[in-house]
């Protein structure tokens, strides 16, 4: 795969040096796209896991359309949607919150799913002047650089994960609502959230066919089997090893960008360091597969 720009019939792709997220313009994701196009955005996804649209105004109606073109939509469980707009959730954080920023932890989008999603489409609508970075790690380097027998010993784990640790009955969020703290978001806490599920804890990806570390410090609550200090062990080891900066993209936002990313090889991370300011993103997710 080149890392240089390459150019399409519709589209330019400007892929980062590492080849861990691409730049895509010369298209207007407003309306539906080419059959062409659209399969060399699904390539330049594929190739590069993380993909921005900059200077796209869209509508909700665009929005959603354009999620659709991805595929269908996914399940989006304890965050209450916009009103009237069931797959789109408003990420919003005004000027004078003080409840801690959405999403500051590494996470795959929903992971504790039976089939989480493929992908996560955000679309900035207002964006602070300082702050709000978004950080991605590429899961599917950091297994390609792991020894050969560090693989051979985590091929075949089975990972168990669950939403219990920020939206379960004892989790962050209902610790945060019964100290009062003020969040602009809805948040549901439910039992469901305490509901584990397991998937390998190497995952390989549908389309690519490799092979991606799929754990998490937020969902992953241990390995199948071991006791309590053997997953913490493992688990801690590669937590640091995922999120090295050799391994990590840290993503600038602009008003009116769309960025696209497959929860199937990379964590990300919402950045703060916005106080003060308003932030507002809209969100979709695209239905995925159960982890094989």
């Amino acid at each position: 795969m080149s890392q240089a720009a390459m150019k399409t019939e519709t589209i330019t792709v400007r892929p980062n040096a590492s080849g861990f997220g691409a730049e895509v313009t010369g298209l207007d994701i407003s309306q539906p796209l080419p059959p062409a196009t659209l399969a060399a955005v699904k390539q330049a996804w594929a190739d590069h896991a993380v993909v921005w649209f900059p200077d796209q105004p869209l509508t909700h109606d665009q929005l959603e359309a354009f999620t659709l073109q991805i595929g269908p939509f996914g399940h989006d469980p304890f965050i209450a949607p916009m009103e009237g707009r069931p797959h789109i959730l408003e990420l919003r954080r005004e000027p004078d919150e003080k409840a801690r920023n959405f999403g500051a932890g590494w996470h795959s989008d929903w992971s504790f799913q039976e089939e989480p999603p493929a992908a996560t489409l955000l679309h900035s609508k207002v964006t602070p002047p300082v702050g709000g970075d978004t950080l991605y790690a590429d899961c599917t380097r950091a297994y390609d650089a792991l020894s050969d027998v560090m693989k051979r010993m985590l091929d075949g784990l089975v990972a168990i994960h669950s939403a219990a640790l920020p939206y379960g009955t004892k989790g962050l969020f209902a610790q945060e609502q019964a100290q009062q703290n003020d969040r602009t978001m809805k948040i549901i806490v439910s039992e469901e959230a305490d509901k584990t599920f397991p998937h390998p804890l190497v995952r390989v990806h549908p389309v690519t066919g490799r092979k991606a570390l799929y754990v998490s410090p937020t969902y992953t609550l241990g390995i199948e089997g071991m006791t309590r200090a053997e997953s913490a062990a493992i688990l801690g080891f590669l937590y640091a090893h995922m999120t090295k900066d050799e391994f990590v993209y840290r993503h600038k936002w602009r008003e009116n960008m769309l960025t696209m990313w497959d929860n199937r090889c990379t964590l990300h991370f919402a950045d703060g360091g916005y106080d003060g300011h308003l932030r507002v993103m809209h969100r979709t997710t695209v239905a995925g597969d159960r982890p094989r």
